[in-house]
């Protein structure tokens, strides 16, 4: 009893130690982040200024509704691309993952050939995509489809291989017990049992490629963020508002009716 009492406070203490070390640190990295950048630590004193300034000329007034025309076509090109590219990356997903799987994969060779090409292609930002590929495809949608179906397949080739691979294999063995071929064990020990969560990755990536479409368009000159970007620089910060309202108001839509469809799927 008085071991285990003992014991305890050393416990405690030890995390407590490992607290304190890991905020000290922190605060070594933003201090010298600070000096390097040269930031004003002084300026979150006047964070209500910035704050009130920014009510003061974002909010939308009367006369931005007349942007409203322009900001709702510029926002459904950005919506058809998020979901254009989502579903193409949603495809081409689907074929890697299975054959990269290690429950449904030919070989542990393209097993990892395949895991690694997700990994470089997830791991490349958005941004990093965008920049690279303007200078093939030029300032157009077309660029900023790519961009996003870049990034979509990688992120989706991961994602779906590891639901694939948390099948229960004996299902799988079993069917190729009795003879049934590759395509049959596919279509009837995997896909019933993945349906659902690769629909729920889908819609997942549905919404992150709307937000993502925004900033990739500042960079194509396309979509949304290139309306947004136009009224910016032209000080018209009413519109500007407007588009950060009706982008929100999109991506809330798109989350509702994910979560509708979610419900309807797992009932």
């Amino acid at each position: 009893m008085e071991i285990r009492q003992s014991k305890q406070p050393n416990f405690f203490l030890k995390k407590r130690v490992r607290l304190s070390v890991m905020i000290g640190l922190l605060g070594v990295l933003y201090v010298g982040a600070a000096v390097i950048l040269n930031f004003n630590s002084a300026a979150f004193l006047y964070l209500d200024r910035g704050m009130i300034w920014l009510f003061q000329n974002f909010i939308p007034t009367s006369q931005s509704i007349t942007y409203w025309y322009s900001i709702t076509q510029a926002l459904l090109r950005t919506f058809v691309v998020a979901v254009a590219a989502t579903s193409v990356a949603g495809v081409l997903a689907f074929v890697l993952a299975i054959l990269g799987a290690k429950s449904t994969g030919p070989s542990r060779t393209l097993s990892w050939v395949i895991r690694g090409f997700a990994s470089i292609m997830r791991n490349i930002p958005i941004v990093g995509w965008a920049m690279l590929l303007l200078f093939s495809f030029k300032q157009n949608d077309f660029t900023g489809f790519l961009a996003l179906l870049f990034l979509s397949v990688g992120f989706l080739t991961r994602a779906f291989m590891e639901t694939i691979e948390d099948v229960d294999v004996e299902k799988i063995q079993a069917l190729q017990v009795t003879g049934a071929s590759y395509l049959q064990v596919i279509s009837q020990a995997v896909l019933p049992e993945i349906t659902t969560p690769l629909i729920s990755w889908l819609l997942y990536m549905i919404e992150n490629n709307i937000r993502d479409a925004t900033l990739v368009g500042l960079l194509t000159g396309t979509g949304i963020g290139f309306v947004f970007d136009l009224y910016f620089k032209s000080l018209r910060y009413g519109p500007a508002g407007l588009v950060v309202l009706a982008i929100i108001i999109l991506v809330i839509a798109v989350e509702l009716v994910s979560n509708y469809v979610e419900r309807r799927i797992a009932a």
